[in-house]
């Protein structure tokens, strides 16, 4: 396919200024790839300036949360600029897309709309560590009509901010066992924005505690932990590294992938099992459990300072622990091209000039 620049996307991007305080995906850049899908067959993609988007009042997407996406970045190297690990993103897309019965985007077609978003906003790339061109890919069902059944028309979108992490310093992380997120057989290992509605609730009640995010537990079981509402959960016991088995209810996300390799290369011993949150609390009072962390897409690696569970409150004894330093900064050195990159996780992006 080709993808139509418009030619207002120049110009839009001449004009833009990126502000000295970025903040996370608050400033967006002022161009945006689109592709439409009719009854199953896509159209080439086009690069437009940034706006509003026009939706019937009847869209599906609205009534019935046919909605998925993703979340990726781009980072300035010595090279240039570069996407990491976006075909495990565009996979991941496609299998969000098929637990909502939306047909699923083209790896061709995904790549297509993140390397031109990235290639014509190559000048908003920040240059400092930790901060990146976030992009955004997301693709969500049109069709005008209130019947309860699948959409036959949708449109994929990518949007693109210059951000810093997400979450910056340590958190406090209070343990969820009122509400719960996400079930196996529903959509916990999807990303799709119902996942993250059900944890708004959990979060307002939290934050007037002092908390920064929820910790869920698997609804099946109420006692194993699953992940934290926009990240996976990591714990340092004995310098050995566990994180919670995949289990239908947790997103498979590419950092925790990431984090995962990078470890076993640096030697440490990794477990993925259930983890009993009761036994966790414990370690963490015995100091057995030294240091706790959350890793995202967009919040990189977070430690954990303090964990909440009822009128109980666990301090980790390491925070920012010497696990969590070490694989945050293997990785960044990755992604921002300090070191050599032996997974091939880094694809070039070639820069569009403007003139």
């Amino acid at each position: 396919m080709t993808v139509s620049i418009d030619p207002a996307v120049a110009a839009s991007l001449r004009g833009f200024e990126v502000p000295e305080k970025l903040g996370f995906g608050s400033v967006m850049a002022p161009a945006m790839f689109r592709a439409r899908c009719q009854d199953g067959v896509w159209s080439g993609g086009e690069l437009v300036p940034y706006a509003p988007l026009t939706l019937d009042p009847a869209a599906k997407v609205l009534h019935y949360a046919q909605s998925c996406f993703e979340g990726m970045k781009a980072y300035r190297t010595a090279d240039g600029i570069a996407l990491f690990r976006p075909d495990r993103n565009a996979r991941r897309m496609a299998y969000s897309a098929e637990r909502l019965c939306m047909p699923a985007v083209p790896e061709s077609l995904f790549m297509e709309g993140v390397t031109t978003v990235t290639a014509y906003c190559a000048n908003l790339v920040p240059a400092n560590s930790g901060e990146s061109l976030y992009l955004r890919p997301f693709l969500i069902g049109t069709q005008p009509d209130l019947s309860v059944s699948a959409s036959t028309s949708y449109e994929f979108y990518v949007i693109a901010s210059p951000s810093e992490a997400y979450h910056a310093g340590n958190m406090r992380v209070w343990v969820e066992r009122e509400d719960a997120r996400a079930a196996v057989g529903g959509t916990g290992d999807a990303k799709v924005g119902g996942n993250y509605a059900a944890s708004l609730q959990s979060i307002a009640r939290l934050k007037k505690r002092g908390f920064d995010q929820s910790l869920w537990l698997n609804p099946g079981n109420r006692h194993t932990v699953d992940e934290l509402s926009g990240m996976n959960f990591f714990a340092v016991m004995d310098g050995e590294l566990h994180t919670p088995a995949l289990n239908g209810a947790i997103l498979e996300g590419v950092t925790r992938d990431s984090l995962l390799t990078l470890a076993r290369q640096l030697g440490y011993t990794v477990h993925e099992r259930p983890i009993d949150i009761d036994d966790l609390l414990q370690l963490v009072s015995s100091g057995t459990c030294s240091e706790a962390f959350a890793c995202g897409t967009a919040a990189i690696v977070s430690p954990i300072s303090v964990m909440g569970d009822g009128d109980a409150v666990y301090e980790l004894s390491a925070a920012p622990g010497p696990v969590a330093e070490r694989l945050r900064a293997a990785l960044l050195d990755i992604q921002e091209g300090r070191a050599e990159d032996p997974f091939g996780w880094m694809v070039p992006v070639e820069i569009t000039d403007l003139d």
